[in-house]
C-alpha cells in the first residue's frame, strides 16, 4: 500500500483515485520522518512491535478495494433511487417537515457545526452552548415546565428514560408503570424492553378507565395527542395519580402544544417527545432530537445533559454544561442513565427552526395543519366514512371496515402512505408540507364522487381557531424571549448562525486531540448523501418495498461491519454508543436465560473502564463487580482470577475496552477471554477504541462474543457538538437471535425487544460510514489504523521529555492514544490539568481528554487524519506550556499571576486600557509566532463552574427581565 500511495503522490494523482490519500493526513515522506524519529524503518515494523501477535488477524478483511469519491456517490445515488418516495401520512411520531434552507445550508451542511465536539470545554463552545440553551428554552416554554435538558436520543428511548426518572423520584415502593394503550406502539415496546431488565411491571391499559387503586403505581405514561389522534383531558387523571403518590409523564407533540394546554399546566410531572417535525427530515427513523422537560425539583435526577448559564473570570455571562457530576463517567453504576450523549446537532436545528419562525410562525404552521385535518375529517364524513377521532390536532382515525385494503391501495396509487392500524381501521396524519390539493386528492382515495367538502372549501371558511373544548385551548404565552423574535429574515438568521459558529473551535479550525473520542476527518463526500431527499424523506414505517435502497444500504453495511470486526451478525438499531453497550448486554442476558441460566447476573468490569460500561450493566439488570488494574494500567490477572473463582457460577460477562482505556494493547487479552469463557461467561469488548484495530485485529476473532461500535468515532460520522452517534452491536453466531427486536414484530416472537423507535436507528447517517469503509477499502483501512498508531507514538515520543507518559507496554509503545501525567506538575507548582487545558485555548487548540481515565492527566489521540505539521504544532504548544510551567517553578512567573492561571485570554482582556498582570499581553495572546494571522480568540474568559451550579439557570430569562433592564 505504501508503494501505491508513493506512486500516486509522485504522479500528482493523490486523492483523485485513492480516497485514503485524502483521508490520511501524513504522506509517505512524513511517515518516513516520523518512523525515523521512532527508530523504525516501516509501518509494518511499528505494528509488529505494538500489536500482540496473539490478536493479529491473518485473513483478508473482505470490504473490497477502495473506490473513488465520485464512484461511491454514484453507487449511493443508485441505492437512493431504489427508495420509492411517496408522501407519508403515517404519523406515529414521524412527520414530513420543511427544513428552512438557511438552516440546512448553514448548520446541517456546515462543518463548523457538525465537526465540533461535546462542549466539555465551555470557553471554546459558546456558540453551540447558546444554541442548545435556546433549544432548552424552546422545550420548556412549549411544555410549560421549568426546565428541559439538551436533548435525548429519540422519542421511544425518552419514554424509557421517563419511566426510570419516575422510579427514581417516586417516594414510595411502587413497582408498576402504567402505559396508556394509545401511546405510539414503538414507545410502548421500548419501555417494555427497558422495564424487563429492571424488574418493573409494565401495565398497558386505558388510564382513564383503569382501576388505579389495584395497581402499585410509581408512574404513568400518556401520549398527547394519542397515537390515534384523540386529544384527552388528563387533568382529573393527574390528580388521581398524584393521590396515589405516583408521577405522570406525557409524551407530547411540541407543535400541537402551540395550540393545546401544555403538560406542565394540566398537572403532569414531566414531558418527553421528539422535535423531529421542527425542521429535521424523517431519515427513515433518525437521527432526531428527543426532549425531556420537568419540574425544577427533579433537575438533579434528569438523564442526559443540561446547559446552564454561569459567569466567566471577568463577570460576564457564559454558558456551560451544568451539574456535570451527573456525567456517567463519574457516577458509573450509580448513574441516572447510561446516556452520555445527546442529539446536539439535531437539537440545534430544531431550536433554530423555532428561532426562525418565532411563536407566531409556529402557531400559524400548527393552525394550518389543524385546519387541513378538519377539512379532511369533514370530507371523509361526507363520503360516508366513520371518523372515530372526536377531538384532534393533525391525526384522524377512520373505521374503514371491509374497505381497508382498497383504501390503502388506492392511496398508494395516488402517491400517499397511510397508517393501517388493523384490518378495519386507517389513521391519517397530516403535516407542515400538506397542501389543500393533497387533501383533495387524498379524499378521492375514499370514493370518486365529488362532494361539497372536497370541492374547494377554503380554510378560512372553517374558522381560524382549534376545534376542541375551550378548557384545552392554550392561553399561556411561549417563546417570548428576544432570540425567538429577532431573526425572522434570512439575512438576520444567516448572520446569527454565523456569529454563533464563530465563537466555537471545531475540527474545521484545528486538531481536536481528544483521547478515546477519535476526532477524525468527516469527509464532505461522506456527508453529501445525508441531505438527499431520497434518503431524508423516507418514513421509518413505510412498506419495505418502498425502502429497497435503504435495505440494500443496511444489508451491505452490516456485512461490512461483520468483515471488519470478525463477528457474524450486526444490529444497526442502537442510536448511540451507550445504546450499543446496553443492547449487547441484553443479548448476553437473554442468551443465559435461554439456556436456563438466568441466575447469571455478575458483570466484571475493570476499574479503568469507560464510565458508561457499569451504567449499562446496571440498566441491563446486572450486578457490577470491579476488577482491579495493575501498576501498568492493565487488568490485574490475579484479581480477575479470584473474582472469576468467587462468582463463577453466577458470572454473566466481562466488559473490557480494547485497546485498554489507558491506550495500551494488553497482551493478556486472549487469556482474559479464555478465563471468562471457561467459567461460562460471555466477553463484551467495548468498541470505543476500534480505530486502533481495523484491518489489523478483530475482536470477534480473538475472543469477543459481542461488541458495540462507535460510528461517530472509528467510522467517520461527525460528533455534531455532542451527537448524533450510532452504536451498532455486533455478535457471534450464538447471540444472533438475541439482537434488538423490531418494533413492528410481536414481543412473543422475539426474545429481546427493541431499544429504539425504528428498526435501523439513525439510518439517515449510515451512508457516511458506508462511504468511509467503501472508499478506504481493505488496504486503506489498515493503513489508517497503522498511521493512527504511528501518530500517537510519534506524539508520545516528542512529549515524553517534557511530560511523563503514564502507561505504555513493556517496550514503551502506546496504541492510538497516550496519557500524559500532570500530577507531578501540580505537586511542584500548583498548576493543574485545568490550567493546562485552558492555556491550550490560547494556542488555538481544544484540550485533550481531561482527568479520564486517571484524574490529573491528559489523554491525547491525534487520529490518522492529522498532518505531521498539525501534530508538531500541537506538540510545540505543549512544549511551550511546559516552559511556562518551568518559569513558574523557577520563580520567573508568579505562582498565581501567570498565563496558565488566567487562561484563556479574550481579545477584550488583552486590548483593554488596563493590564494588571506581571506578564506581557504578547505572552498572553501570542505565545508562539505561528498564531499570528490565524489566532482563535476565546469569546469568554475561564468559566466559573461552581457559580453556575450554585445559581442554576437553564433557560433564557423571561422578557420581563429585559423590560426591567
Amino acid at each position: 500500500m505504501t508503494q501505491n500511495r508513493d506512486s500516486l503522490y509522485q504522479s500528482g494523482m493523490a486523492g483523485t483515485e485513492d480516497f485514503s490519500a485524502r483521508h490520511i493526513g501524513v504522506d509517505s515522506a512524513e511517515q518516513k520522518e516520523m518512523l525515523t524519529e521512532l527508530g523504525l524503518s516501516s509501518l509494518q515494523e511499528l505494528i509488529d512491535k505494538v500489536v500482540p501477535p496473539s490478536i493479529r488477524r491473518t485473513d483478508r478483511m473482505e470490504v473490497g478495494e477502495g473506490m473513488g469519491e465520485h464512484e461511491a456517490l454514484e453507487r449511493l445515488r443508485t441505492m437512493a433511487g431504489k427508495n420509492r418516495l411517496l408522501t407519508s401520512y403515517i404519523g406515529q411520531g414521524y412527520h414530513n417537515t420543511l427544513t428552512p434552507p438557511v438552516i440546512q445550508r448553514n448548520i446541517l451542511e456546515n462543518p463548523a457545526w457538525y465537526t465540533s465536539y461535546t462542549p466539555y470545554q465551555p470557553e471554546i463552545s459558546q456558540g453551540r452552548l447558546e444554541a442548545m440553551f435556546t433549544f432548552q428554552t424552546m422545550v420548556a416554554d412549549l411544555t410549560g415546565f421549568a426546565l428541559a435538558n439538551a436533548s435525548l436520543l429519540d422519542e421511544a428511548t425518552a419514554c424509557g428514560e421517563a419511566m426510570t426518572l419516575c422510579q427514581r423520584v417516586h417516594k414510595g415502593r411502587g413497582t408498576v408503570f402504567l402505559v396508556a394503550q394509545d401511546c405510539h406502539p414503538q414507545n410502548i415496546e421500548v419501555v417494555r424492553t427497558r422495564a424487563d431488565s429492571l424488574g418493573v411491571e409494565v401495565v398497558v391499559a386505558d388510564p382513564l378507565s383503569a382501576d388505579l387503586d389495584r395497581l402499585n403505581l410509581f408512574g404513568v405514561l400518556l401520549q398527547y395527542p394519542s397515537t390515534n389522534g384523540e386529544i384527552h383531558d388528563y387533568r382529573a387523571l393527574c390528580e388521581r395519580v398524584h393521590q396515589k403518590g405516583a408521577l405522570v409523564a406525557v409524551s407530547a407533540d411540541l407543535l400541537a402544544l402551540t395550540l393545546l394546554v401544555p403538560p406542565g399546566e394540566f398537572g403532569a410531572d414531566l414531558a418527553v417527545g421528539s422535535t423531529q417535525r421542527f425542521g429535521v427530515p424523517m431519515m427513515y427513523g433518525g437521527p432526531h432530537a428527543a426532549y425531556m422537560a420537568t419540574r425544577d425539583e427533579f433537575k438533579r435526577s434528569m438523564p442526559g445533559r443540561l446547559i446552564g448559564l454561569s459567569i466567566d473570570s471577568e463577570g460576564k455571562g457564559a454558558y456551560r454544561l451544568a451539574l456535570q457530576t451527573r456525567e456517567q463517567h463519574i457516577r458509573r453504576e450509580k448513574a441516572t442513565s447510561n446516556i452520555c450523549t445527546a442529539q446536539a446537532l439535531l437539537a440545534v436545528m430544531a431550536g433554530m427552526y423555532a428561532v426562525y419562525h418565532g411563536a407566531e410562525g409556529l402557531k400559524r404552521i400548527a393552525l394550518r395543519i389543524h385546519q387541513r385535518t378538519r377539512h379532511l375529517a369533514r370530507g371523509l364524513k361526507e363520503r360516508g366514512q366513520h371518523v372515530l377521532t372526536r377531538q384532534f390536532f393533525d391525526t384522524v382515525t377512520v373505521h374503514t371496515g371491509t374497505g381497508t385494503d382498497e383504501y390503502m391501495e388506492s392511496a398508494v396509487r395516488l402517491g400517499y402512505n397511510l397508517r393501517r392500524l388493523d384490518d378495519e381501521h386507517i389513521s391519517i396524519s397530516l403535516d407542515e408540507s400538506t397542501r389543500e390539493d393533497d387533501v383533495r386528492v387524498l379524499l378521492s382515495a375514499f370514493g370518486s364522487e365529488r362532494t361539497e367538502a372536497d370541492g374547494g372549501t377554503s380554510m378560512k371558511e372553517q374558522g381560524s381557531g382549534p376545534e376542541w373544548p375551550v378548557e384545552l385551548i392554550r392561553t399561556s404565552g411561549y417563546l417570548s424571549h428576544p432570540v425567538f423574535n429577532s431573526y425572522h429574515s434570512e439575512t438576520l438568521m444567516m448572520r446569527y448562525i454565523r456569529s454563533l459558529s464563530d465563537k466555537d473551535l471545531a475540527l474545521d479550525r484545528a486538531m481536536i486531540p481528544l483521547g478515546s473520542c477519535t476526532m477524525k476527518l468527516n469527509a464532505a463526500s461522506e456527508m453529501m448523501p445525508v441531505t438527499w431527499p431520497e434518503f431524508g424523506a423516507v418514513h421509518p414505517y413505510v412498506p419495505r418495498d418502498q425502502a429497497q435502497g435503504y435495505r440494500q444500504l443496511t444489508d451491505e453495511f452490516e456485512q461490512l461491519l461483520c468483515a471488519v470486526t470478525g463477528y457474524d451478525a450486526v444490529s444497526l438499531q442502537p442510536n448511540s454508543g451507550a445504546q450499543g453497550e446496553y443492547s449487547g448486554l441484553l443479548a448476553i442476558r437473554a442468551y443465559h436465560h435461554s439456556r436456563g441460566e438466568g441466575h447469571r447476573s455478575i458483570c466484571l468490569i475493570p476499574a479503568s473502564a469507560h464510565g458508561t460500561n457499569p451504567a449499562s450493566a446496571h440498566m441491563a439488570g446486572m450486578k457490577v463487580v470491579v476488577v482491579a488494574t495493575d501498576e501498568n494500567g492493565n487488568i490485574s490477572m490475579e484479581d480477575l482470577k479470584s473474582k472469576v473463582e468467587l462468582h463463577g457460577s453466577d458470572l454473566a460477562a466481562i466488559m473490557i475496552t480494547y485497546p485498554s482505556t489507558h491506550g495500551v494493547f494488553e497482551e493478556s487479552v486472549v487469556e482474559v477471554c479464555d478465563l471468562v469463557h471457561q467459567a461460562g461467561g460471555q466477553v463484551y469488548i467495548d468498541g470505543a477504541n476500534m480505530n486502533a484495530m481495523v484491518g489489523i485485529s478483530a475482536p470477534g476473532a480473538f475472543g469477543g462474543d459481542v461488541s458495540h461500535l462507535n460510528l461517530h468515532k472509528t467510522f467517520a460520522i461527525p460528533h455534531g457538538g455532542g451527537g448524533p452517534g450510532v452504536g451498532p452491536v455486533a455478535v457471534k453466531e450464538h447471540l444472533r437471535d438475541f439482537l434488538p427486536g423490531d418494533v413492528n414484530t410481536g414481543r412473543k416472537e422475539q426474545p429481546v425487544g427493541p431499544v429504539s423507535g425504528s428498526q435501523w436507528g439513525s439510518a439517515g447517517i449510515l451512508p457516511i460510514s458506508w462511504s468511509y469503509i467503501r472508499m478506504m477499502g481493505h488496504e486503506g483501512l489498515a493503513q489508517a489504523t497503522s498511521v493512527a498508531i504511528l501518530n500517537a507514538n510519534y506524539l508520545a515520543r516528542r512529549l515524553k521529555e517534557y511530560y511523563p507518559v503514564l502507561y505504555t507496554d513493556r517496550e514503551g509503545w502506546v496504541a492510538h492514544e497516550c496519557i500524559i501525567d500532570l500530577r507531578p506538575v501540580k505537586a511542584e507548582t500548583g498548576i493543574t490539568v485545568d490550567d493546562v487545558a485552558k492555556r491550550l485555548i490560547d494556542y488555538g487548540f481544544h484540550a485533550p481528554t481531561m482527568s479520564f481515565p486517571v484524574p490529573g492527566t491528559l489523554m491525547i489521540e491525534p487520529t490518522e487524519s492529522e498532518s505531521k505539521w498539525e501534530i508538531d504544532r500541537f506538540c510545540d504548544a505543549m512544549i511551550a506550556i511546559r516552559k511556562e510551567i518551568d518559569a513558574v517553578a523557577g520563580g520567573v512567573l508568579d505562582g498565581e499571576d501567570n498565563p496558565l492561571k488566567h487562561a484563556p485570554h479574550t481579545i477584550e482582556c488583552v486590548s483593554s486600557d488596563t493590564w494588571n498582570h506581571s506578564y506581557s499581553r504578547q505572552e498572553a495572546a501570542y505565545p508562539v509566532p505561528s498564531l499570528c494571522g490565524t489566532k482563535y480568540w476565546s469569546p469568554v474568559g475561564r468559566v466559573n463552574n461552581v457559580y453556575g451550579d450554585r445559581n442554576l439557570v437553564c433557560t433564557c430569562a423571561p422578557v420581563s427581565a429585559y423590560t426591567e433592564e
